[in-house]
């Protein structure tokens, strides 16, 4: 039920506000990607209403289709799932930010196909930090090297970078994880690329992913309730 999303989404707000707090950092300098992937416009809206503008989209379709639908609103569009190299091109014209680049030619095309009369595309490199094989993402050992190949790309503008940890209930697991991540980032700060994003963390280890450095988290089934998914 829609009718929950503005409590839901106070509540998402008052933990983020005290992750922040419980890690000694400034209130407000996590975002708040609100992950609507398989739910309606409607929703969207309803979270739009209550001052959300940062929704995350998994599934390209889903994308293009609430994009048109919701044209009427000054959303931010983050695409964050993974991206075949034939799905580019609306990805390229419709979304603000891509956080799934994982390989140089999904970040050619991205750049090859953004059209120029729009800003640059902000993107993360994901990089797969469990070292699961069914994860997306670069090894960590590659990060390096393409995040400085794709932040040299003429229609994008690397951002940082994005991890999904593996699921398990370990705190210290995933803060390792996290971790990892962060270190990677802190390198490629150092070779120079104006990096500000560490998209990491979701419902169920928010607090986590901000005490390891999170500048995004992204959170959907605890603002939209369970996903159905069909």
């Amino acid at each position: 039920m829609t009718s929950s999303i503005p409590q839901a989404l106070q509540a998402v707000r008052q933990r983020l506000t005290l992750a922040e707090q419980e890690a000694g950092r400034p209130a407000g300098s996590v975002t708040l990607l609100a992950v609507s992937k398989t739910f309606p416009a409607a929703a969207i809206r309803e979270a739009y209403a209550d001052g959300q503008r940062a929704f995350g989209e998994n599934y390209v379709q889903e994308l293009e289709s609430k994009a048109q639908e919701l044209a009427d609103l000054a959303i931010e569009w983050h695409f964050i799932g993974p991206l075949q190299s034939n799905k580019t091109r609306p990805v390229a014209q419709t979304a603000h930010w891509v956080h799934s680049v994982e390989r140089l030619k999904i970040a050619e095309r991205l750049s090859a196909q953004r059209p120029p009369e729009l800003a640059l595309l902000n993107v993360c490199v994901q990089v797969n930090v469990s070292g699961e094989a069914s994860k997306s993402g670069c090894a960590p050992a590659e990060a390096r090297a393409l995040a400085q190949a794709v932040a040299a790309l003429p229609h994008l503008r690397l951002r940082g970078l994005m991890c999904i940890p593996e699921p398990t209930e370990d705190a210290s697991r995933l803060a390792a994880q996290f971790a990892l991540l962060r270190t990677i980032f802190q390198q490629l700060q150092a070779d120079g690329p104006a990096l500000d994003t560490l998209s990491m963390g979701m419902s169920a280890d928010m607090a986590l992913a901000v005490h390891e450095g999170a500048t995004l988290v992204r959170v959907g089934s605890a603002i939209f309730g369970a996903r159905n998914y069909h």
